[in-house]
């Protein structure tokens, strides 16, 4: 028995591993991306680990890290990965020995009709009994049921992490995103008050030359128009204000209101520098979260063809106790009332109508769909990139044109002003050219927080870094 035992010890040191070995899989992507030619918002290089950094705000900054920290997303993320790391553990215990100590006390009496009374008194008393074992217990990975299970539970842990870093670089490009509108929102209001102030001189203007007969009623009708038209869009846009500050405060985990001391005063839009360093193609699936998602789901689905082919074949275990048991609580230690066993066990599948089979076919099938799931993610993850550079590399040049337009606007209300005043225009043509300068100042807001945002997008397509959480 002794030989028998030590055989299949040394047999399961020398077990073999049933299913297939995981590979990891070649992202198909080119060879260097393809940038708009005409655009210089590209250089080589790796891409930005604290890409948040590169948008010149020190606020910003500031937000985005404490996203990390307390933003409920990144946090439930966590808690997740904390589970899949105690899950590990706990598949991981199947490869060692499992010990246990047990211990009763038991008082009994027989039937004086019944069988064979233990205690020998015939059922006519009660009777104690005393039992004190340890047992152990190992079973032998004779194909590798344990050690794939353990390499499925690795997998899972590197999908939780991954999954745990995606969510990180959402909630800092989400932060970003909105830290960006807010400024964008508090640039509008600046425009809009701007040209309130300008319409509001208009209006004093022709009222004053109404009065003193130089022209009509329409004029004043127009300037007063003029001057609700654009104090109308200022509740519209403060309450944009209100709704970012909340947004920022929900993704940082605090109530309502609660940055609004801290972000109602206005700041520049953020205004990054031209170049963006792109890295390699070939580097993406070592920077993206999702990549390397769907890189352990397809590792855990290949682990799981092991588990399942692995259930064809028979598995061994290893027992034995040893204990005491007594009548008498004070011969419970005595070498006389040793008991022991020890030997192994053997279970072999013989029949399951088919579940075996059909687990395995399973198992393949959603190797497969793991597979097809990473190529959707790289391709997804190009089309992503291809997009981004030409959304970044064309609102630049948008908005590049914008600043001239405003330029060439600003000159013309000057003169157009100038002219009325003179009285060598009609006061249409004032407005006329009011409104264009209010139109391609909004424009060029919009244009300089959509540069921004698309900024963001781009790193967040790159697979740029993430804070730590």
């Amino acid at each position: 028995m002794k030989r028998a035992m030590l055989s299949l010890a040394l047999l399961g040191l020398g077990a073999c591993t049933v299913g297939p070995d995981f590979h990891p899989p070649r992202a198909q992507l080119p060879d260097q991306w393809e940038t708009v030619p005409d655009s210089a918002t590209s250089v080589g290089g790796a891409v930005d680990r604290r890409w948040w950094q590169q948008l010149g705000d020190a606020q910003l900054t500031a937000l985005v890290e404490r996203a990390a920290k307390s933003n409920l997303d990144v946090r439930t993320a966590s808690n997740r990965l904390e589970q899949s790391r105690v899950l590990r553990d706990v598949t991981g215990s199947q490869q060692y020995p499992g010990v246990s100590a047990s211990g009763a006390y038991q008082r009994d009496r027989n039937s004086q009709k019944g069988l064979l009374d233990p205690s020998n008194r015939d059922g006519q008393s009660p009777y104690e009994v005393w039992t004190a074992t340890l047992d152990a217990s190992w079973e032998v990975d004779l194909w590798g049921h344990v050690r794939r299970d353990v390499e499925a539970a690795d997998a899972e842990l590197q999908l939780t992490s991954a999954q745990r870093d995606g969510v990180l670089l959402s909630i800092a490009a989400e932060t970003a995103t909105d830290y960006i509108r807010l400024r964008g929102v508090q640039a509008r209001l600046a425009v809009a008050r701007e040209n309130l102030d300008i319409a509001r001189q208009s209006e004093r203007l022709t009222r004053l030359r109404f009065d003193n007969g130089v022209t009509t009623q329409l004029d004043t009708a127009n300037a007063a128009a003029q001057v609700s038209t654009i104090a109308a869009t200022l509740p519209v846009l403060q309450a944009q204000q209100d709704t970012l500050i909340n947004a920022l405060s929900y993704l940082l985990g605090e109530p309502p209101r609660a940055l609004d001391a801290q972000l109602r005063e206005a700041k520049a839009i953020p205004q990054p520098a031209a170049s963006v360093p792109l890295g390699l193609p070939s580097e993406l699936a070592r920077r993206r979260p999702d990549i390397q998602q769907s890189e352990a789901a397809l590792h855990r689905a290949t682990a799981a063809i092991g588990v399942a082919q692995a259930d064809f074949y028979p598995r061994v275990s290893l027992g034995a106790s040893m204990g005491f048991q007594a009548l008498n609580g004070a011969d419970l230690g005595a070498w006389n009332s040793r008991q022991w066993s020890y030997g192994p066990s053997l279970y072999l599948p013989i029949f399951q109508g088919g579940r075996l089979t059909g687990t395995l076919e399973l198992r393949k099938r959603q190797e497969q769909a793991a597979a097809l799931d990473y190529q959707r993610v790289v391709l997804g993850a190009w089309h992503e990139i291809d997009n981004a550079l030409t959304d970044y590399a064309a609102e630049t040049r948008h908005h590049a044109a914008l600043q001239q337009a405003v330029q060439h606007n600003s000159d013309a209300l000057a003169i157009a002003r100038d002219r009325y005043h003179q009285g060598a225009t009609d006061f249409i043509n004032v407005l006329a050219v009011q409104r264009a300068l209010l139109a391609t100042q909004s424009e060029q807001v919009d244009s300089a927080t959509a540069a921004a945002i698309d900024r963001v997008h781009l790193y967040r397509a790159l697979g740029g870094g993430w804070p730590s959480p």
